[in-house]
């Protein structure tokens, strides 16, 4: 009977012992494993905060790129305004009272009528403004035919405020000396000079 119970005892050791031993292997891989998962979702937390703060640096980055670029633009587009303003201020209106004078008008027709007449053999024709005809019908049919020594036809137009347009009778083509012609001339000179002494 005691060697049965020697036998159950050492039996019940070994088993106690063996349990023992593989609890604490469960439990070491448990804690392994346990460890494993806590360090990978430390890695993937800090790569999603690696990703989320390059990604804001990133939209940082684009926003004062965006925000620079409307600036420059914003100014870019001020100074043209300004600019245009003084052209328009310095031009307009000495070109429109100029082209509306009637004693230049008929001087500047003149000049371009016979350099014009020297270089075509077609007759001439005219647009003038409408507000000016009753001074320049007759000049047009009496002076300035003499002068070039052809045919001069003009049609008076409400579409032109100052100025006038030449070209050859058959109507192939025609030269603008508008108002609006000249200030665009002058203010194109004018545009480089006006941005230097406004700008710099």
């Amino acid at each position: 009977m005691d060697k049965l119970q020697e036998l159950t005892q050492k039996l019940y050791q070994e088993g106690l012992s063996k349990g023992k031993e593989e609890g604490q292997a469960i439990v070491e891989a448990a804690k392994k494993e346990a460890e494993a998962i806590v360090k990978k979702a430390k890695e993937d937390a800090q790569a999603i905060l690696d990703k989320a703060a390059k990604d804001a640096d990133s939209h940082r980055i684009k926003v004062e790129g965006d925000v620079k670029m409307a600036s420059l633009e914003a100014l870019q587009t001020t100074r043209a305004a300004i600019e245009n303003l003084v052209v328009a201020t310095a031009v307009e209106k000495p070109v429109k009272d100029a082209m509306s004078e009637e004693k230049f008008i008929k001087e500047i027709i003149s000049a371009v009528a016979t350099k014009f007449s020297s270089q075509e053999s077609a007759d001439l024709a005219l647009v003038l403004p409408e507000n000016l005809k009753a001074g320049l019908e007759p000049f047009v049919k009496g002076e300035l035919a003499k002068l070039v020594g052809k045919g001069v036809d003009a049609t008076f137009s409400r579409k032109i405020g100052a100025g006038f347009k030449i070209g050859p009778k058959d109507g192939s083509y025609f030269i603008s000396l508008t108002d609006d012609a000249f200030i665009a001339l002058i203010g194109e000179y004018l545009r480089p000079a006006t941005k230097q002494l406004l700008f710099g």
